[in-house]
């Protein structure tokens, strides 16, 4: 019986995913990962992270993931750049990271400011360093279910899911949302999960009885309590992805917490569920692109 199940039989408030505690222990992973590769291959790997503009929330997940990779034992290289940087120079500080051995992975924080066009800036980053899966070629790979570097927040969706419900095959999961950064992502890792999985959007007919049907969904919208009780398959596990600001400066997400809390089975707290995995997720593909340029094996991060 799936857990799914269980909860539709003895139905109590949700049980809470825990998105710190299981980032946390996929980051204790990824660090003894690269314990062996230091003490192995005197390999250290590298992650370039480039920030353009103070934008606040930028710069403060910026911090997060410097201090995340150096407790991983990840080595930072740390770009700063003032919002009038041109496209051109951020283009050329692409092109050279793009030739350091020592960086293995390349980041930049978005959102851009608008004079730069970020599709070309993510384009231009080597698709082996990609370490947010977000290159056309990576984006390609993934539907076509080769191997290559994914997403890093649809990577921690399907973990956290997992981490209540490790077989997924047959379960009727819905995502709201159908963005490249993980909507469409989230839906590809899902069907290789063996999941039936129904795409929804801004212009979905009848939202709320298509939500209904799923044993999983996953709110990626960007929709402050969208997603109500009301919407909620008993027992379903709920992914809200949403991070969306009050006026009185609260961070809460697309789902209704409360609401929803009394029917679904699992359900992901804003903050504390999808954010810390995909820092952890970050560094995981941080690992494996080191492995991949190295000709190393690419351990099973997790």
């Amino acid at each position: 019986m799936t857990h799914t199940a269980e909860r539709e039989e003895k139905q109590s408030q949700a049980t809470r995913i825990d998105g710190k505690a299981i980032a946390k222990k996929l980051r204790e992973s990824i660090a003894c990962h690269v314990d062996v590769l230091v003490t192995d291959h005197k390999l250290i790997p590298g992650l370039a992270v480039v920030l353009v503009g103070e934008d606040p929330a930028s710069v403060i997940y910026v911090s997060n993931k410097k201090k995340s990779a150096a407790e991983a034992g990840i080595r930072s290289f740390e770009y700063n750049l003032s919002k009038d940087t041109s496209q051109d120079e951020l283009l050329n500080l692409i092109q050279k990271l793009n030739k350091e051995k020592e960086v293995h992975g390349i980041l930049v924080q978005l959102p851009l400011p608008k004079h730069i066009d970020a599709n070309a800036v993510l384009e231009t980053i080597d698709s082996a360093k990609d370490v947010d899966g977000l290159h056309i070629e990576n984006i390609g790979r993934l539907m076509a279910g080769m191997p290559g570097l994914v997403p890093c927040t649809p990577l921690g969706c399907i973990a956290l899911i997992k981490s209540v419900e490790n077989n997924l095959t047959g379960l009727h999961a819905v995502v709201i949302g159908r963005s490249n950064l993980v909507g469409k992502p989230v839906a590809q890792l899902l069907l290789r999960e063996n999941c039936t999985v129904t795409m929804a959007h801004s212009r979905t007919s009848n939202l709320p009885h298509i939500c209904r049907q799923a044993d999983i969904l996953v709110a990626a919208v960007g929709k402050a309590k969208l997603v109500k009780g009301d919407w909620i398959k008993p027992g379903a596990i709920v992914i809200d992805v949403g991070i969306n600001r009050t006026e009185a400066g609260k961070i809460i997400g697309d789902v209704d917490f409360d609401d929803v809390s009394k029917v679904a089975g699992y359900i992901t707290p804003v903050p504390g569920g999808a954010g810390p995995m995909t820092i952890a997720c970050l560094l995981g593909n941080t690992v494996i692109a080191a492995c991949r340029q190295n000709n190393l094996t690419v351990p099973s991060i997790g």
